[in-house]
């Protein structure tokens, strides 16, 4: 290397196909970065694991990823097959809950490997729209697997999604205003989301006044049962889009790794 010259890193991106007992097929997934933080990043709804990068959002985190502050695995949805279809709701939660377990059983002790991390390390978790959904849910049931939460512009009452209004016990543990609204506020996991990082963002332009209404809800719940969540409302210059998560990453990923 010439004097004077800086050595250059190439952020490391590893991809993956590893077969899901839980699913019944082979599930795609890539890996970005070569230490640090290990972050698990879920796409918007009906969303692939590749959104993110075809969005450029990594370039955004370029700097954080080469001093090895952080690293990203990003996961394949279901969405089409649970949120996205008007099929009854039993079979609908019955594949949104096997993505879960596919996340918390699968993916993340795969990754975590992949990653040099301990089996028992806990990661963060972040998405926008439907992954921030995503994420708000992962983090709101597995606080001792997720202890960093940045969710972006979700909703999470999802009562309006049973459409044919049946509630079965995987409906209702995939909706967390459903699911903390009946917490009992001496529960063993309350302090465990105070001792968390959990931001949950939301603008107040264009086509955000459903996810602005329920972060509000959130809010109002997690108030009523002491849970201490960050919650940011952005200006109405802030819409639903991707320019507005832009801004939001580069924000608040710096403060978390």
């Amino acid at each position: 290397m010439a004097p004077g010259k800086e050595r250059v890193r190439m952020m490391q991106i590893r991809y993956f196909k590893e077969y899901s007992r839980f699913l019944n097929r082979d599930m795609e997934f890539k890996m970005y970065g070569h230490a640090g933080r290990l972050c698990l990043v879920v796409p918007c709804q009906d969303g692939r694991f590749f959104e993110w990068e075809d969005r450029h959002m990594f370039e955004l985190l370029q700097d954080l990823i080469d001093q090895g502050r952080i690293q990203f695995v990003t996961v394949d949805s279901v969405d089409l097959e649970s949120w996205s279809s008007f099929d009854a709701t039993t079979p609908r939660m019955e594949k949104q809950e096997n993505w879960v377990q596919y996340v918390m059983q699968e993916l993340l002790p795969s990754a975590k490997a992949k990653a040099g991390k301990d089996a028992g390390e806990s990661v963060m978790v972040m998405g926008a729209s439907m992954g921030a959904f995503h994420a708000g849910n992962l983090f709101f049931r597995f606080p001792d697997t997720f202890t960093q939460v940045l969710a972006l512009s979700g909703l999470y009452d999802m009562s309006p999604y049973f459409y044919d209004g049946h509630v079965d016990f995987n409906a209702y543990q995939n909706n967390p205003c459903g699911y903390l609204s009946n917490m009992d506020p001496a529960h063993g996991y309350i302090p465990k989301y105070n001792r968390a990082q959990a931001v949950f963002v939301v603008g107040q332009g264009a086509w955000e006044n459903e996810c602005a209404a329920d972060l509000r809800k959130l809010a109002d719940i997690c108030w009523s049962k002491g849970i201490q969540i960050q919650t940011d409302f952005w200006g109405y210059d802030t819409p639903h889009d991707w320019p507005s998560w832009e801004r939001q990453i580069r924000e608040y990923l710096p403060q978390m790794c």
